[in-house]
């Protein structure tokens, strides 16, 4: 028999949920459906740290989000400024300006009000303290316009708003895997899906798809993103095979934004084919602007401190993919070990150490050592030990004279004892996608509104071309899902208010 409901929301993630908050808040009845079991649910979202890109004036916007901050926490930080401006030239850059300049300029402007929304439904916000700010002189100063994350990383997001949307009075089906749109007279009007091997359909006003990219499906990868792409890691849900996408494209959806990028970054070389749930975001090797990385060959193939992590680490992991055995090695020593993340800590870590130069070369699987050595001795000495290092701010501190040169933090590699960790590529969601308007209703191959189907997160193109801002990801999936809950509610309605044909 059918099910009725006013919306439809395809997905579990944070992007899904909140349409489905925004829905119901319109006062339309809702189901979420999500493919995962209950103990998966969350898509990417649940496997993120949880950080969120948001445009703020100061302190004042961060005490709206953060409002517990001691006084001693505030004196202690200089959190700056990111004004929704420079948000956009980070966007823009990027991307190399193809990022499409209305959503991108929605995903800015709506970005505190959104995080602020958020915390009304039970949301919980801190300060990146652990990743995103060293403590240098006393105090730590936040870098790269990055500063806030949910409590609980993404797990913890990903509980709160479900316990949000349960409130609400939404309705939400685990292991309900949607397969195919229902349409009536080029309108889209319910969801086939899956679930204990029975088919069912949702009849519906609107659908809201809100279900992934298709990073988990490696034929796909391999067509789209192109020869090699099939031996990536995949970081998070193994879930996320393009379904909403496929569904979309079969009812006339036109295909947008770069379907052959991808959100891709250093991955431990030893990691799962699909991301553990159990370690979560702590595969990811992100110290790599203080590092020196190293292939195959024991060269180095990119400058490692071209810009702030958050604005090199997700295109990084092609440039890894690229090299010989699809590996590489990121090598620290004494002075700059106590700077590494958290996640260079975790038990399940690929990791050398060495007394001595020489033998930390024989341990690195897969490279040549003579050359490694040789490299190093050659970095060594182009590194500007006239300019401070500083690694709250694009420091100077470069290497001069080498075929790549490192433009900051660079240090010498000569206080023993030294560690390497191994690095794969690791990839994250997909660029491509589905083409959407300002209120996130999706357009057709025609280029006019495809009536009663909008949609949000991952599986929307026209926004990351290239490269991505660090944490504007689950940023952009709340602002738009937002945004498509409240118009797939706002259409459903109508439709129903609408009179019946004679």
């Amino acid at each position: 028999m059918d099910e009725h409901y006013d919306v439809v929301v395809v997905g579990g993630g944070n992007a899904a949920l909140c349409a489905a908050l925004a829905a119901q808040d319109a006062g339309a009845k809702v189901l979420v459906l999500e493919r995962a079991p209950f103990e998966e649910r969350g898509g990417n979202s649940t496997f993120t740290a949880g950080a969120m890109r948001f445009a703020y004036d100061g302190v004042d916007d961060i005490l709206a989000l953060v409002p517990d901050l001691s006084p001693e926490q505030i004196e202690k930080t200089d959190f700056g400024r990111y004004p929704a401006s420079q948000f956009l030239d980070d966007l823009g850059r990027v991307t190399e300006y193809r990022t499409d300049p209305d959503l991108a300029e929605i995903l800015v402007k709506r970005s505190f009000a959104t995080l602020q929304w958020m915390r009304a439904k039970g949301v919980r916000f801190l300060p990146i303290y652990g990743r995103q700010a060293y403590l240098v002189d006393g105090k730590f100063t936040f870098w790269g316009g990055l500063t806030i994350e949910a409590m609980g990383g993404g797990p913890g997001l990903i509980d709160a708003l479900t316990a949000a949307v349960q409130r609400a009075g939404c309705s939400i089906r685990y292991q309900s895997r949607a397969t195919a749109l229902v349409t009536e007279r080029r309108r889209v009007v319910g969801v086939r899906y899956v679930k204990d091997d029975d088919e069912h359909i949702a009849m519906a006003g609107a659908v809201v798809l809100a279900c992934g990219g298709f990073e988990a499906n490696a034929e796909w990868r391999t067509r789209y993103l192109g020869p090699g792409w099939d031996l990536a890691k995949v970081r998070g849900s193994r879930f996320n095979t393009g379904d909403g996408i496929r569904m979309a494209l079969d009812a006339g959806a036109m295909a947008w934004g770069n379907w052959s990028g991808a959100h891709a970054v250093g991955w431990d070389l030893h990691a799962p084919p699909f991301g553990d749930l159990s370690v979560g975001d702590a595969f990811q090797k992100h110290s790599y602007p203080l590092s020196v990385m190293i292939n195959a060959h024991g060269r180095r193939f990119l400058d490692e401190g071209a810009d702030f992590r958050n604005y090199t680490y997700a295109k990084y992991g092609r440039e890894i993919l690229a090299q010989p055995g699809q590996m590489a090695w990121q090598v620290f020593d004494a002075k700059i070990i106590p700077l590494l993340r958290d996640e260079y800590r975790i038990r399940r870590v690929t990791k050398v150490t060495g007394k001595s130069l020489p033998e930390l070369a024989s341990k690195l699987e897969g490279v040549d050592a003579d050359q490694f050595l040789l490299t190093i001795e050659e970095y060594n000495a182009a590194v500007q030990q006239d300019v401070a290092f500083n690694p709250n701010v694009k420091d100077g501190r470069g290497t001069v004279g080498l075929a790549i040169n490192k433009s900051n933090w660079a240090n010498t590699v000569d206080t023993p004892p030294f560690e390497a960790y191994g690095v794969t590529c690791g990839v994250t969601f997909t660029f491509g996608g589905l083409r959407i308007d300002e209120q996130a209703q999706v357009i057709d191959t025609e280029g006019d509104p495809l009536k009663g189907l909008f949609a949000a997160g991952e599986l929307v193109g026209g926004i990351f071309y290239f490269n991505y801002p660090g944490g504007t990801g689950l940023t952009n999936g709340s602002v738009f899902g937002r945004i498509a809950g409240d118009a797939a509610a706002a259409s459903a309605l109508k439709v129903q208010e609408a009179p019946a044909s004679p």
